[in-house]
């Protein structure tokens, strides 16, 4: 730094004064909050995590104003109270500002820690008396080492080891214990010969054991007590040994048998067919026979034949006249019992392929304001995505580490192991899970899908599963100054058919796999996201490169790297209110092609394509697919479905168009704005069974839409006793969905039933419900994850009339669809007429008063006449 004048300086102590006077007051939840090492010995040392933006702020930038020879930095106090000033709560050194106020000096010393010792990249030093300790080291060392150089090696002496006596400390008892000593008495056997025997000639000759005394003797095993031990402790020494696994597997044989069959067509020759033809067996049989041929043809267009009569009877039965099984059952629950912060549950996700297995998100229950004032206090608080199995409802499988709180992830439909999250900064994270894919395919549960699930609880097969559970890092965070400002509401993968360039055009994808992501978020703007290496507008210098180079921990796979701090979206898109300079705020969106939820064995499909063993995952190789050349797509409908926060539905177009006077790429206005629901809306999602219906649940109500159908809902709901706070469809019935209440109810509705209000609602917590998400395991058996606000995870058991639909629901929902577009035609046809019908009477009205008008003037001039007075206005 430049030294400065004498005025300056005293301008300078004047200010510090000034300051030093009035210390501000701080509460003593914030003085609290200052953390020291005191327990490593070193009460004086306060860690500190120095941003980039921060080092350049107080010239103490790592390797170029701080090194290895200098690390340290001696930091004006006057200057850390500018920043207070300016960043406030987001400085640095806001959580030691206690520490910085009561320091007596006016320079700090702050310290580069290169190999975090103390657990971050620097360490303030809060005393004068440890600051000169470090300044100034103890010469005591120094004139040690001097003395210790100036001797010379030559004069070295040798003294020979003198002995001394030895000193039992005890370890010849550790010796005769380990050692080994006979506990059995030795028997000693003598064996004797006849001398005049000894060098006579041997003869060998076969004989019957049993027919000489004492010649056979079978010495038969017995269990004797007296040698039987029972290990009480082994003591076994092991050093690092490789890991073995074991994989077993019995196919059943069959004896192998060749056979083989062979056959050819028989035709008639020309002369057999011209006999055959002229027969009169043949036209007297064809002749009786064509009536019942008729007749059966005549049957099968009016019914079916092969249907089961009695089956479909059973089923008619279960649906329509039980109606005793109609509630939601219990089935798991799971808590986080190891982390005692409050927190919420705030997205919740089935695993697509492996079955009893759910990941759900948390968030600590704090407002914006609350976590304003505990910003420091939450840096220390682990963000996690945990990962449930329905064998271990007490201790998570894998955990997802976050840079901040998660308020909604997806699993990539290409390859479930890539997963995909928004956090409250408006940062995207993304997670790979590959490594860890053994482990928890390990531990599912269940077993295949055509055991009878009902028949043995899930939480039954595995009781000993790895309690440990594994904390996994991000592979890649989004950049913060390009991407969004505010928390990410809502985030989808695009499906692997097709991709958008910059401008929003469809094309087919080139990749073959989800490699595109949308996001929307409380900052009023909507992203598109591409996962794959973009081509850099300008080169990057070598040096520059070299400084980017970042040492990758051991733990977090490359899959991403090239998108870390540095991903920017492909599009961005305001939602503009157009008479305005404000933007629409969207919460939830719904593409066109994100309507049909895959089946179960497309998804194994997919799955199989992209982690087969041996093969390359495509994902490690996203820049092979950049090579393809562009085809774009006719036809296809860009636009999609958008719930704000203001309680409006909009129906907007994701392609860009160029402003005619500033030339930049714009947004298109969008198509219609609706507002029908009165809060914010929380759920915008298509039916599985038709690709044009969608759902919108916000505020106090619902609505149900037609895409194409300008003139407004089809079904709108009247107010609700208490505010909706989440919903979703049924998997397997069309006209039935699920909507969470804030007092911890579930309202069901179902359209067959009731179209006014929910045919049920059924208490399951005594909190807000905050995500549900359905889940069918088996053909008979289908579960219902609902998360409640205080973060525990209900898993229900749907009914049997909830879960299965009858033989006519999908062509019954559809005729109400249909009647209801004709009924909303006809109020409009309605409204034209009455409208027209308004105008013909306004027009009557106004004819009916200028004749009116008319009369009254000739009246008033033919008495005007009579009586004489016209002749002062109107002379003769």
């Amino acid at each position: 730094m430049a030294p400065k004048s004498q005025k300056q300086k005293s301008s300078g102590d004047r200010k510090n004064s000034k300051r030093s006077k009035p210390k501000p007051i701080l509460p003593e939840s914030e003085e609290a909050e200052t953390l020291n090492m005191e327990s490593m010995g070193h009460p004086e040392i306060y860690p500190l995590v120095l941003t980039t933006q921060t080092q350049e702020i107080f010239n103490c930038r790592i390797d170029e104003d701080v090194t290895d020879e200098q690390p340290y930095k001696l930091i004006k106090k006057e200057d850390i109270f500018a920043d207070f000033q300016n960043r406030a709560a987001v400085s640095d050194f806001y959580p030691v500002r206690k520490v910085i106020q009561e320091y007596p000096g006016d320079e700090l010393l702050v310290v580069y820690d290169k190999d975090f010792r103390y657990g971050l990249n620097f360490y303030l030093i809060g005393t004068e008396e440890g600051k000169e300790n470090y300044l100034n080291p103890p010469e005591i060392a120094e004139q040690q080492e001097d003395y210790k150089e100036h001797i010379i090696e030559d004069l070295y002496v040798y003294r020979p080891p003198v002995s001394k006596p030895w000193v039992s400390l005890g370890s010849e008892k550790e010796i005769e214990e380990e050692s080994v000593k006979e506990s059995t008495k030795q028997i000693t056997y003598m064996i004797s010969r006849k001398r005049s025997k000894f060098g006579a000639p041997i003869k060998f000759s076969d004989q019957n054991a049993s027919s000489v005394k004492d010649a056979y003797i079978e010495c038969t095993a017995y269990p004797d007590r007296n040698f039987t031990l029972k290990q009480l402790e082994k003591d076994v020494g092991m050093q690092v040994v490789p890991k073995v696994k074991d994989t077993s597997t019995q196919t059943r044989w069959t004896y192998p048998k060749n056979a083989t069959t062979q056959y050819y067509p028989r035709e008639f020759s020309e002369e057999e067919k011209e006999i055959f033809g002229q027969s009169k067996t043949l036209s007297d049989f064809l002749n009786n026979v064509s009536v019942s041929v008729e007749i059966a043809l005549q049957q099968n267009e009016i019914m079916n034949t092969f249907v089961d009569d009695w089956k479909c009877l059973a089923e008619e039965e279960s649906t329509f006249g039980d109606k005793t099984d109609t509630h939601l059952k219990e089935y798991q629950s799971f808590t986080d019992l190891h982390n005692l912060t409050e927190k919420m549950v705030t997205s919740v996700s089935w695993h697509p392929t492996i079955y009893g297995l759910i990941a759900v998100s948390v968030a600590v229950r704090l407002s914006l304001e609350e976590r304003v004032h505990f910003s420091g206090k939450l840096l220390l608080q682990p963000s996690l995505i945990l990962f449930w199995s329905f064998s271990d409802p007490i201790h998570p499988q894998l955990m997802l580490e976050s840079p901040d709180d998660i308020f909604c992830f997806k699993f990539c439909p290409s390859d479930p192991n890539i997963i995909a999250g928004g956090c409250i900064n408006g940062q995207i994270v993304m997670w790979d899970i590959t490594a860890h894919a053994d482990r928890i395919e390990n531990i599912k549960t269940g077993g295949s899908r055509s055991k009878k699930a009902t028949l043995k609880p899930m939480f039954l097969l595995e009781p000993d599963s790895n309690k440990e559970a594994t904390y996994i890092r991000h592979c890649a965070v989004s950049s913060i100054e390009n991407g969004h400002k505010k928390v990410i509401t809502d985030i989808h993968w695009l499906p692997d058919t097709f991709e958008i360039n910059r401008m929003g055009s469809v094309f087919e994808n080139r990749s073959g796999i989800c490699c595109q992501l949308v996001t929307c978020s409380a900052d009023c703007t909507i992203c598109f996201w591409d996962i794959r290496p973009q081509k850099a507008l300008t080169p990057q210098s070598v040096e520059k490169k070299k400084e980017e180079n970042i040492e990758i921990p051991f733990d977090v796979p490359s899959t991403f790297l090239h998108l870390d701090l540095s991903w920017k979206p492909l599009i961005k898109i305001r939602l503009s209110k157009g008479e305005t300079s404000l933007d629409h705020c969207p919460t939830k969106l719904s593409l066109n092609e994100d309507n049909l939820c895959k089946s179960q064995d497309k998804v194994l499909l997919a799955q199989s394509k992209t982690v087969k063993a041996g093969e390359m995952n495509p994902y490690y190789n996203l820049e092979g697919g950049l090579a393809n050349p562009l085809k774009p797509i006719e036809d296809f409908c860009t636009k999609f479905f958008v719930g704000t926060e203001e309680g409006g539905v909009i129906y907007t177009d994701w392609k860009m168009e160029r402003d005619s006077e500033t030339g930049r790429l714009m947004a298109k206005k969008p198509v219609n704005l609706y507002t029908v629901h009165d809060g914010a809306v929380h759920t915008v999602q298509r039916s599985p069974f038709y690709k044009d219906i969608v759902l919108t649940i916000g505020g106090w109500n619902v609505a149900i839409w037609k895409e194409g159908i300008s003139t407004g809902p089809l079904l709108q709901s009247s107010c609700a006793p208490k505010k909706y706070t989440a919903g979703h469809w049924s998997l397997t019935r069309p006209g039935v969905f699920y909507i969470g209440r804030e007092d911890g109810y579930i309202d069901i509705w179902d359209l067959l039933e009731k179209t006014h209000e929910p045919a049920q609602s059924q208490n399951i917590c005594i909190t807000m419900i905050t995500y549900i998400k359905p889940w069918t395991f088996s053909a008979k058996q289908q579960f219902i994850a609902i998360a409640d606000y205080y973060g525990t995870l209900h898993i229900l058991e749907i009914p049997w009339t909830l879960s299965h639909p009858s033989t006519n629901e999908v062509s019954s929902m559809n005729y109400y669809f249909e009647r209801e577009v004709k009924h909303l035609e006809y109020i409009e046809q309605r409204k034209k007429i009455r409208d027209q019908e308004k105008k013909e009477m306004e027009l009557e009205l106004e004819k009916k008063k200028t004749l009116t008008v008319s009369n009254n003037y000739q009246l008033d001039r033919e008495q005007q006449l009579s009586t004489g007075h016209l002749s002062r206005f109107y002379p003769t």
